[in-house]
């Protein structure tokens, strides 16, 4: 037992003895050991305090949550409406430009020399088919029906020569070869009177005019110019006491009831224009005169060759004008509309907000929370939009107040980052 006692000397010079210097390997692994500590939550004796609760939530799916108080909920005017689906159309716009129906288009020339008399249409005014236009006298004119008269007169007197010979010939008192003068001298006048008939034709009257010539044998050196069917003066170069010559062009009468409408279709919409001759061919047509007012027509014609500098494609419309509101070379926006596309997903355009390169909707989780929700876009209209996914039939999403939430959230956004 006594081996096992210290003695008390012993422990006093242990005690008294001066500790030795720590070095500074020891010195730096104390100072690590009890930061090591602090930093422990076992070297800690605090818990640590909850989060504090921001005015933005997120679904498990990280999708962003705005939550609007009822008086504030009920004060933006946020308006929801159910997700459905619907035959959906959409449009492409391509310029154009109004001009005349060619198909219904004149221009009436001077087909002989002559002195305007009188001009009876004056420009913008309507006319009747075979309306007198204007009064032209022409020497011309009274030449060539001098020479149908002649000619005329030679064919009846070789008629009658042909006659006798022919009973001549059977009395046998005039041989073949003079019938067969008498036939040749016949042949050459009926010539003679068909090259003169169609020389008149040429100048502008019409067979009933040439029978009266030949029926009353009076020469009338003054030819009306009239118009070949009703329609309306759109151009007239043509003054009284002038003269003109063959070929001038004086009026230029078009029947307006249908217009064309000429655009140029960029290459890559080539393949949105429908043409087959029915009513898959419907387009629309806008003109700044009318805002907001659209015409029907119809795709008639598709190019088919493309403009090598543009390279766009011409397409010609066809469009009913009975109250004569368009008028050629105005500019117009041809609207091509689409085949419809059955059991389409749509939305208002109004719900859809562009966020950071992203098409994004709100949908209503509860009677206060809407949830941020990504989308993605077909195609849109003036009203409605294509979702390809990103929502499901039934869902409730924000058609009016959906800027407001993108905004809300965003400022909850900034504010959790400035905690």
């Amino acid at each position: 037992m006594r081996g096992m006692v210290r003695s008390p000397d012993r422990c006093t010079n242990q005690c008294e003895r001066p500790a030795r210097p720590l070095s500074r390997l020891n010195v730096a692994c104390r100072v690590f050991l009890g930061m090591l500590l602090l930093a422990s939550p076992m070297g800690c004796d605090r818990v640590p305090a909850p989060a504090e609760e921001s005015g933005q939530k997120r679904s498990s799916d990280g999708t962003g949550l705005v939550r609007l108080p009822p008086e504030q909920l009920t004060q933006s005017g946020v308006t929801v409406e159910p997700v459905g689906r619907t035959a959906f159309r959409t449009y492409r716009d391509f310029p154009g430009t109004i001009k005349p129906n060619e198909n219904a288009l004149a221009e009436i020339t001077a087909l002989v020399r002559g002195r305007v008399v009188e001009v009876n249409a004056d420009l913008g005014k309507n006319v009747r088919a075979g309306e007198r236009l204007a009064l032209l006298y022409s020497q011309e004119l009274g030449l060539t029906q001098s020479a149908f008269l002649t000619a005329q007169a030679r064919l009846n007197v070789a008629e009658q020569a042909f006659s006798r010979a022919t009973f001549l010939l059977k009395e046998k008192v005039i041989g073949k070869g003079e019938f067969q003068r008498r036939e040749g001298d016949l042949v050459s006048a009926r010539a003679q009177t068909k090259e003169a008939k169609n020389h008149l034709k040429l100048l502008g009257m019409t067979d009933e005019d040439i029978a009266a010539v030949g029926r009353t044998q009076e020469i009338r050196s003054s030819i009306p110019i009239v118009a070949p069917f009703a329609g309306r003066v759109i151009h007239r170069d043509v003054r009284a006491g002038e003269v003109v010559e063959t070929m001038q062009k004086l009026f230029a009468l078009a029947d307006l009831s249908t217009v064309w409408v000429l655009a140029d279709v960029p290459e890559k919409d080539i393949g949105f224009v429908q043409y087959r001759g029915d009513d898959s061919g419907a387009v629309e047509v806008q003109v700044s005169a009318y805002p907001g007012q659209f015409f029907r027509g119809k795709v008639v014609y598709r190019g088919d060759v493309l403009d090598a500098a543009t390279r766009t494609m011409r397409v010609r419309v066809e469009v009913s004008n009975s109250d004569g509101r368009l008028k050629p070379e105005m500019y117009a926006t041809v609207r091509v509309v689409s085949k419809p596309e059955p059991d389409a997903i749509t939305i208002p355009k109004a719900a859809v907000q562009q966020d950071h390169g992203e098409s994004i909707v709100f949908v209503r989780v509860n009677e206060q929370d809407f949830g941020r929700r990504v989308v993605h876009i077909a195609e849109q209209n003036d009203k409605h939009v294509h979702v390809l996914d990103g929502l499901t039939e039934g869902e409730e999403v924000v058609v009016v107040g959906a800027y407001m939430l993108k905004s809300e959230l965003a400022r909850q956004q900034e504010g959790a980052v400035g905690d």
